[in-house]
């Protein structure tokens, strides 16, 4: 189920503060656990992708080859990272 880059950013940090407030014993399943540090890489290579895809935007890399990198199209890259990139100046290669 596809989550939006603030829902991500949202459930890892969400999952840090557990993490870090809680001192008891764990008594989560080895399987839960490795699903809920999946979904913790998970959140963070989006992190990650958002920031690069920031920064390409900044250089003045296309939408059309973003989408390409990250394996959509054009206009479906721009619709999920855009809001990102909004107020980001844009330098054109020369």
């Amino acid at each position: 189920m596809p989550r939006s880059y603030d829902e991500i950013v949202a459930l890892s940090e969400e999952m840090t503060r557990s993490l870090e407030e809680d001192r008891s014993e764990p008594t989560i399943p080895p399987a839960e656990s490795a699903l809920r540090a999946a979904a913790l890489r998970r959140s963070l290579a989006e992190s990650d992708l958002g920031q690069a895809v920031v920064a390409a935007r900044a250089a003045g890399v296309s939408w059309d080859r973003i989408g390409d990198a990250v394996g959509t199209s054009g206009e479906a890259a721009r619709q999920k990272y855009g809001r990102l990139t909004a107020g980001v100046r844009e330098v054109r290669p020369a």
